[in-house]
């Protein structure tokens, strides 16, 4: 069946999200360069963005369908996975140019692909295949693999970007599952309540590894004023963004995952161009429009298939 066409106030209000859901990486990179550290931003992002996502949920519905068994063991492998994620997506984000780290990390929904056929026998589309050599050529020329765009050659690029893509690879491998599992053991959750036990518990295990690391570690750099308002930004950024998903957007009859929010890491890519000075090649931002346009029309097709 064909699912209905987005409205113009819609769209805008998804691509207003993903600039949004952008920023808050933005924001993030801004904090880092300023002493701010990994676990202590997944923290209070997470915490704060649940006590945000606790008034939305319908408590005496949520009580009346409490989860079984099996969802729940779902759930708590959702929980370690999303915490892996926001680690690595934020360290990623703090090594490499942002864009390049969510561009990198927007493989996600190929991984979900391959982990429901590899965990639930589930066939990938033939679109999916058809589309994986163009996301691959994107991603290369995006992270001038080669380091041509660069002007060094492909084992100084690769030492240089090397460590901040295998952080995102791995974002995005556990995002992936974290789809798979979504889909095919807690879909019938209400979203609200799955996303206040993740965010809540990765909020305390990201608070536990503070500790474990001797304490958070706050902005401390001569200029920390601005690694404050990094910490401060990217919490309201991430928090408002899925307020928008779990309020405005599902009155509009849009789901939260559209393929329209894939456009964040172009978003990221100019947010960071301008706010950062972060460049690219012009090379590396027609592989960056490759990779956001072929994960678009899978996603696209998928809906209307």
């Amino acid at each position: 069946m064909n699912s209905p066409g987005l409205t113009p106030r819609a769209l805008l209000l998804l691509i207003g999200v993903a600039f949004v859901f952008g920023a808050n990486h933005v924001a993030a990179r801004m904090a880092f360069d300023h002493g701010l550290d990994v676990a202590t931003a997944v923290s209070v992002r997470s915490l704060c963005t649940a006590v945000v996502v606790a008034m939305l949920v319908p408590w005496g519905q949520a009580a009346a369908r409490a989860l079984t068994r099996r969802q729940w063991k779902a759930m708590s492998a959702i929980v370690l996975l999303v915490a892996v994620q926001s680690l690595t997506l934020y360290a990623a984000v703090a090594r490499i140019p942002v864009g390049l780290a969510l561009l990198t990390f927007n493989l996600y929904s190929i991984s979900a692909v391959l982990w429901s056929r590899v965990v639930y026998g589930a066939r990938p589309e033939r679109a999916v295949l058809q589309a994986l050599p163009v996301i691959f050529l994107g991603l290369a020329l995006a992270l001038d693999v080669t380091g041509a765009a660069s002007g060094l050659d492909a084992q100084a690029q690769w030492s240089r970007i090397g460590a901040g893509v295998a952080l995102a690879l791995v974002a995005a491998l556990s995002f992936g599952l974290v789809l798979a599992l979504t889909q095919h053991e807690v879909g019938a959750v209400d979203g609200r309540l799955r996303t206040l036990i993740t965010l809540g518990s990765v909020g305390l295990l990201a608070l536990l590894a503070t500790q474990v690391q001797g304490g958070a570690h706050w902005p401390d750099t001569q200029d920390a004023y601005i690694g404050w308002w990094g910490l401060a930004l990217l919490t309201i950024f991430y928090g408002s963004a899925f307020t928008l998903m779990f309020t405005l957007l599902p009155r509009l009859g849009v789901v939260g995952n559209s393929p329209i929010m894939n456009i964040e890491p172009v978003a990221a890519l100019l947010m960071a161009w301008g706010l950062l000075g972060q460049q690219l090649a012009p090379i590396q931002w027609l592989g960056a429009l490759l990779v956001v346009t072929a994960v678009i029309w899978l996603g696209l097709r998928r809906r209307t298939g």
